[in-house]
C-alpha cells in the first residue's frame, strides 16, 4: 500500500518546536490525572451503560428457548420488561457519561489553554519574531480548537465504543466459548491495518498542520500588507505565492485522505467477518445440537452490536489523530530551553556595558561588528546612523531581547541575557514604534506595568506623556478600549504605551523610534514631558529624528555595524564627519 508522496514546502520556517509522541502521551495523561475524580466516575458511567446493553440480546436468547420449551407467557413478559428497564437505564447511563465526560474535557481544555498561554509568555521574544504570528496563531486558535473538540465530542465516544466492544466480546465468550474465538477473527486484520494506519497518521497530520499553519501565514501576511501589495502592484506575486502554499496543503490533505481511505474499508471488512462466521459456525453447532437456537440468536445479536461502535471509532479516528498532532504542536511550546530562573550573582549597578559585540542575522551579513558602549546610569544616549547601520540590532542587544553572536553585553557586570525575563524587565523597558493596545479598560491596559498604581498615579503617567484626550473619555480611566471598545488611534496607543513605562519605573528606557507613529508637533511635546518625567533614569533612543539627539548627554554614530563617532551634539557637529552631514542634511 503506497502513500502519496509530496515535496515539503519551505515557504514559512517553523522554529517552533513539535512535541514527540512519548512527551504527547505525558503531557496528555497529566492532563487527565489533574482530573482524576471525573475521569474515574466517567470510566464507570461507560462501563455500566455498555453493561447494560448486554442484558437484551442475552434475555432475547432466553426467551426463544423459553417459546420453544413451552414455557408460561408469563415470563416472557417478565424478560421482556427487564430489556425495556435495561434499555432506558442504557439510555440514561449513556446521557450522563457524555455529559460527565463533555465537562471533564471543557475543564482540561481550559488548564491546556491556561498552560499553552503560560508557556508562550515564556518564550524568549527573539524566538517568538522569527516563528511570525502564523505560527502561534495556528496553534492558539485552531489546534486548541481541534483538541477542543477531541476532548468534548471524539474521546467519550471512543471511549464508550471500546467499552463497548469488550464487553460484547465477553458477552460472546460466556455463550460459548468457540463462538467467542470466533468473535475474535477479524480482530488480527483490524489490527494489522490499523498498526499501518498509526505508524504514517502522526507525520501526516503534523505536515497538514504545518501545512495550515504556512497558508495561515501566507494570507494573513497578504491581508496584512493589501495596501502594499497594491502600491506595489505585487498582486500577482502575491496570488502565486498564496497558490503555491495551497498546492502544498491540498498534497498534505490528499496523503490523510489516503490513509483513511485504505483504513476504513479494511476495518468495515474485519468487523463483517466475525458476524458471518459465527452464523455459520453456529448453526453447524445447532444442527448438531451442541447450541441452543436462543444462544445462536444472542450471539448474532451480540455480534451484530460490534457495528455500531467500530464504526464510531472510525469516524473519530481522524479526529483523534488531529487531536494528537494539535496536542502535540502545543506541548512542543514548552520545549523550548527555558531561560534562566536565578543567577548566583546579582548587578552591581546599573551600568550597561557591550565589549567586542558581534551580530549577525542567520544567512546574513555582520548587523554590528565590534562594537564596545558604556551607558552611564542616568545617561540620556542617542543612537543614529543611515538605515541598516545597526541601530535596531544595538537596541534589542541593549535591551536583552537577543543575544550576541560574539562579546558581551552586561548590566553591573552581569550577562543580560542571563537575568530572568522578570528581573530584566523590572531594569531596562524597551518601547518601540510597535503599540498594542488590549482589550479591557483603560485602566486594565495601564496597570499591566504595576498593579499597585492607584487612580492618582495612572493619571499622572497618562499627563506625563501628553495623554490629555483622557479627559474626553465617556468614563475615564474605566472607558473599554481596544477591538471592542473606543478605538485609540496610532498617536493614542503609542502615548498608552509610554505611560506604561512611566509606571513600571525601570531605571533604564529604550525608545526605539518610540514617537514615531505621532506627528512632530505632538512626538516633540510627549519628547518633552517624558524626558521631563525620565529625570534620573538612563535613557537609550534610537533616534532618526535629530532632535532627539540634540538633546541627549551622549551621542553615538553607526554605520555599517560599527561606532564611527562619540560626543555630544556640538562636539559632532563642529568634527564635521557623519553626524554633521546628517544634521546638516535633516535642516535642510
Amino acid at each position: 500500500m503506497s502513500v502519496p508522496q509530496f515535496v515539503p514546502h519551505n515557504t514559512t520556517e517553523t522554529t517552533l518546536p513539535v512535541a514527540d509522541a512519548a512527551t504527547v502521551r505525558r503531557e496528555a495523561f497529566a492532563l487527565v490525572r489533574g482530573d482524576r475524580t471525573a475521569m474515574t466516575m466517567v470510566v464507570l458511567l461507560y462501563c455500566c451503560a455498555a453493561a447494560s446493553g448486554m442484558v437484551a440480546p442475552r434475555l432475547l436468547g432466553t426467551m426463544i428457548n423459553d417459546f420453544q420449551a413451552g414455557r408460561p407467557t408469563s415470563r416472557v413478559d417478565q424478560l421482556a420488561l427487564v430489556i425495556g428497564v435495561a434499555a432506558v437505564l442504557q439510555l440514561v447511563l449513556n446521557r450522563f457519561a457524555r455529559y460527565a465526560g463533555q465537562r471533564m474535557g471543557e475543564r482540561a481544555l481550559r488548564r491546556l489553554r491556561d498552560q499553552f498561554v503560560a508557556r508562550v509568555l515564556e518564550l524568549p521574544t527573539s524566538l517568538v519574531e522569527r516563528a511570525g504570528t502564523g505560527d502561534l496563531l495556528a496553534r492558539s486558535t485552531g489546534d486548541v480548537a481541534v483538541i477542543g473538540t477531541t476532548f468534548r465530542e471524539a474521546l467519550p465516544q471512543v471511549l464508550i465504543s471500546v467499552a463497548q466492544i469488550v464487553f460484547v466480546v465477553i458477552a460472546v465468550a460466556l455463550l460459548d466459548p468457540l463462538l467467542g474465538l470466533v468473535s475474535l477473527v477479524g480482530l488480527p486484520v483490524v489490527l494489522a491495518v490499523t498498526r499501518w494506519y498509526l505508524r504514517r497518521a502522526r507525520s501526516a497530520y503534523l505536515a497538514e498542520g504545518e501545512a495550515n499553519t504556512a497558508l495561515a501565514g501566507s494570507l494573513a501576511a497578504t491581508v496584512d500588507g493589501s495596501g502594499t501589495v497594491e502600491a506595489l502592484g505585487l498582486r500577482d506575486a502575491r496570488i502565486e505565492a498564496s497558490e503555491s502554499v495551497a498546492e502544498h496543503t491540498v498534497a498534505t490533505r490528499l496523503r490523510t485522505l489516503h490513509l483513511r481511505n485504505v483504513l476504513y474499508p479494511v476495518v468495515d471488512f474485519g468487523q463483517a467477518l466475525p458476524v458471518a462466521l459465527a452464523l455459520v459456525v453456529g448453526g453447524l453447532l445447532y444442527q448438531h445440537g451442541a447450541l441452543s437456537l436462543g444462544v445462536l440468536v444472542a450471539a448474532a445479536l451480540y455480534l451484530l452490536q460490534l457495528v455500531a461502535p467500530v464504526e464510531t471509532i472510525l469516524i473519530w479516528v481522524e479526529q483523534l489523530q488531529r487531536g494528537g498532532a494539535s496536542f502535540a504542536r502545543l506541548a512542543g511550546v514548552g520545549q523550548v530551553p527555558a531561560e534562566p530562573v536565578a543567577l548566583a550573582d546579582t548587578p552591581a549597578d546599573d551600568r550597561i556595558e557591550a565589549t567586542g559585540v558581534h551580530y549577525t542575522y542567520d544567512g546574513g551579513r555582520p548587523a554590528l561588528r565590534g562594537v564596545d558602549l558604556v551607558v552611564r546610569p542616568g545617561e540620556r544616549l542617542a543612537v543614529v546612523g543611515p538605515s541598516g547601520a545597526g541601530k535596531t540590532t544595538l537596541a534589542r542587544l541593549l535591551s536583552g531581547v537577543e543575544a550576541p553572536t560574539e562579546g558581551t553585553v552586561t548590566v553591573g557586570g552581569v550577562p543580560l541575557v542571563a537575568l530572568p525575563t522578570a528581573d530584566r524587565c523590572r531594569r531596562i523597558v524597551a518601547v518601540t514604534q510597535e503599540h498594542h493596545v488590549f482589550m479591557g479598560t483603560l485602566r486594565d491596559n495601564l496597570t499591566i506595568a504595576t498593579d499597585e498604581a492607584d487612580d492618582e498615579a495612572l493619571s499622572a503617567a497618562l499627563a506625563s506623556v501628553g495623554a490629555d484626550w483622557v479627559d474626553s473619555l465617556p468614563d475615564g480611566l474605566d472607558t473599554p478600549v481596544g477591538a471592542y471598545g473606543t478605538g485609540l488611534d496610532a498617536a493614542r496607543a503609542q502615548q498608552l504605551a509610554l505611560a506604561r513605562v512611566v509606571l513600571a519605573d525601570p531605571h533604564t528606557v529604550l525608545l526605539d523610534e518610540a514617537t514615531a507613529m505621532l506627528d512632530p508637533r505632538t512626538a516633540r511635546r510627549t519628547e518633552r514631558a517624558l524626558a521631563a518625567t525620565l529625570v534620573g533614569r538612563g535613557v537609550i533612543a534610537v533616534a532618526h529624528r535629530l532632535h532627539t539627539a540634540h538633546d541627549a548627554d551622549r551621542i553615538v554614530v553607526l554605520r555599517e555595524g560599527r561606532i564611527t563617532e562619540t560626543g555630544t551634539h556640538d562636539e559632532l557637529v563642529a568634527l564635521g564627519g557623519s553626524y554633521a552631514a546628517l544634521w546638516n542634511s535633516w535642516h535642510g
